[in-house]
């Protein structure tokens, strides 16, 4: 009888403790979800529930950052050619729009912050095909 009772009374005094517990998940506790992108030349893989709101790791080539992602909001415009990248041989890719959309020309800079678009040498060219040994370079389509 007495243990029963002791039994009782610590699970009661068990469940009063989780019960006023406080439950949180802050914003860098958890990565966004997990995963392996990969191309001839490198891969970053990616794995739901790991702690990133660290430091940022690099190696002097490369640099990863963990937190949150900003992405930059882009207009669709109604008949706008729908712009791809696709990696093409070893250190190169290719950059093609929808061939039915004439006027466009493609445009290229080296930094979003402040972003100085001038027109790519290849101008109205579809497809076009580059280096990817260079440092980032962004590209958009323009019509004048």
């Amino acid at each position: 009888m007495t243990t029963r009772l002791v039994l009782l009374v610590l699970g009661a005094w068990c469940l009063a403790l989780r019960a006023d517990a406080q439950y949180s998940i802050d914003w860098f506790k958890f990565a966004g979800g997990g995963g392996t992108s990969t191309n001839a030349q490198f891969a970053l893989s990616g794995t739901i529930g790991q702690h990133d709101a660290g430091q940022t790791m690099t190696n002097g080539q490369f640099s990863v950052t963990g937190g949150f992602w900003a992405l930059p909001q882009a207009v669709q415009v109604e008949g706008a050619p729908l712009l791809t990248i696709a990696p093409a041989a070893p250190g190169s890719a290719t950059i093609s729009w929808t061939p039915n959309t004439p006027g466009f020309v493609l445009q290229e800079t080296w930094s979003l912050t402040p972003a100085n678009w001038t027109n790519s040498l290849s101008g109205s060219t579809n497809p076009v095909s580059f280096s990817t040994a260079a440092a980032a370079k962004y590209f958009r389509l323009r019509k004048p």
